[in-house]
């Protein structure tokens, strides 16, 4: 009797939420943004409940994606789709040098899911993180790369990497607005608390928003940057 009394207390619970989500999406029902799914993803906004949804709807659909980088005011310049190889090649890509508070060490092309990721994580994620441990916000981001044509760990065969299809970005090193620069290298294992805190706390944060994050607790090939990707498997090391 209860586990009947509890399917159909679900079921009606189910079938609410989805009428509304209807009546929202046809415009006949006034719902906050941040609790209409169908609302534009706005970046700048305080992640919440729909924000994963917002976020693979977005990531899914090229427009919505190019939508959502130029409602924060980023400029992602479109590049040609390229074919450059087996395996390798792009498409609704662009290239980007600057995100909300900090740039890029060099402008770098991305496809629209990755920079999207990017963009999201350097406002939530690596900007909470230098407030909450440095005290400091972040002025520039230190890369190694986004596209090439290549395998993972640039063996001679295997799978491609994600970097073959401008998926992926490889991060060593983010200087402050104070001026402090941190690497992998040399502060992932610091005797500063602050400094290795603050490294962890970016790393656990990109598991949010792309869906492959290593780092130098993954393997020693890693020990000097941070590899996020997206459109691949799941990994957060």
């Amino acid at each position: 009797m209860v586990v009947r009394l509890a399917r159909a207390v679900i079921g009606g619970l189910a079938l609410l939420v989805l009428a509304l989500m209807l009546l929202a999406a046809a415009g006949r029902v006034a719902v906050p943004p941040e609790l209409n799914p169908f609302a534009p993803l706005d970046i700048r906004d305080t992640p919440g409940i729909l924000t994963s949804f917002k976020v693979g709807r977005a990531r899914s659909d090229p427009e919505l994606c190019r939508a959502a980088l130029d409602r924060a005011g980023l400029r992602f310049d479109p590049v040609p789709d390229q074919v450059t190889g087996e395996g390798c090649g792009f498409s609704d890509a662009g290239r980007i040098a600057r995100l909300g508070r900090a740039v890029l060490s060099s402008p770098v092309v991305l496809s629209c899911r990755a920079a999207l990721a990017l963009a999201l994580h350097e406002r939530h994620g690596i900007g909470a993180a230098a407030r909450d441990h440095l005290g400091s916000a972040v002025a520039r981001i230190e890369h190694m790369g986004t596209y090439a044509c290549r395998n993972i760990n640039h063996a001679a065969s295997g799978r491609r990497s994600r970097h073959a299809t401008a998926d992926a970005i490889d991060i060593g090193a983010f200087v402050l607005a104070d001026g402090r620069r941190l690497t992998l290298t040399a502060d992932w294992s610091s005797n500063d608390a602050s400094r290795a805190a603050f490294l962890r706390a970016v790393r656990d944060a990109a598991c949010r928003w792309f869906d492959v994050t290593l780092s130098p607790d993954y393997n020693p090939l890693h020990y000097d940057h941070f590899h996020l990707d997206v459109g691949g498997g799941r990994a957060c090391r």
